[in-house]
């Protein structure tokens, strides 16, 4: 039995002559939340679409559970539990909640004893019970998910995944475009999913959003990584030294916060 849940072991990608991963080991433990940090340009996308069955390696290995999977399709990912949030959360605006909680797995019911119809009830009932499992409070489970917030369409689509089985949650920036309320409100709901033994992958090249969630630390930097850190052995400002030549980055943070607004 493997210590990890999921392992890309020395991955490498290219795309004709362009090289978008040479050499990437990502191992994630059960109930961990690995943050994947790296600038705009360092491999990140690609990455994830490895994970989630959206692009095959052309080097290396990934692993599930120990053994070698070569996924051909995002649902052959889904079905090894392996859930992928994207930034366009693949939510629909003009449809309520319940339905985009269950959008493509509608619970049904025979109308008239045999014709299959939506139980919306069942959906309404279930997405508001499940949502509050998660700490989400939905006030009507009709309401229109475009009236939404973006933290709120966030914890919609993170709480779906949970509730359809997700052992693994690959999570795309979700803090990107969030205000500082919305951000914090996503990284509790972050620490639920790892409290109920969901492993985490939360990709980002926030670090002060990634270094107060994170149990480990994997740092890209143009396809290649610098490497894979516990919590306990690196420091926010280690990681900020690497990410953008930190010593200077720093002092720009430190120059900022020193200016009166």
């Amino acid at each position: 039995m493997s210590d990890y849940i999921l392992q890309l072991e020395d991955i490498s990608k290219f795309f004709g002559p362009v090289i978008a991963l040479n050499g990437v080991t990502l191992r994630l433990k059960p109930g961990e939340v690995h943050c994947l940090l790296g600038d705009n340009g360092a491999g990140k996308s690609t990455l994830i679409k490895i994970l989630a069955g959206v692009h095959c390696a052309d080097g290396g290995e990934y692993r599930v559970d120990g053994a070698p999977v070569r996924f051909k399709s995002p649902r052959e990912a889904l079905d090894a539990g392996i859930a992928t949030v994207y930034q366009d959360l693949a939510l629909v605006p003009l449809i309520s909640v319940a339905r985009n909680f269950f959008m493509g797995r509608e619970p049904v019911k025979k109308l008239l004893g045999f014709l299959p119809v939506m139980d919306h009830e069942l959906a309404a009932t279930t997405a508001l019970e499940k949502l509050a499992e998660m700490g989400i409070k939905v006030r009507d489970a009709q309401q229109m998910i475009g009236t939404m917030s973006g933290g709120e369409k966030q914890c919609v689509a993170i709480a779906r995944a949970i509730h359809f089985g997700a052992r693994v949650l690959i999570l795309d920036e979700p803090t990107a475009a969030l205000g500082v309320k919305q951000s914090v409100n996503v990284l509790r709901l972050i620490a639920r999913a790892r409290a109920r033994g969901i492993s985490v992958i939360f990709i980002t090249h926030n670090v002060n959003h990634a270094y107060p969630i994170g149990d480990s630390f994997t740092l890209l930097n143009r396809g290649k990584s610098l490497g894979t850190y516990a919590k306990a052995n690196i420091s926010k400002d280690a990681v900020l030294d690497m990410m953008a030549g930190g010593t200077e980055m720093r002092t720009l943070m430190a120059d900022i916060e020193g200016v009166a607004i």
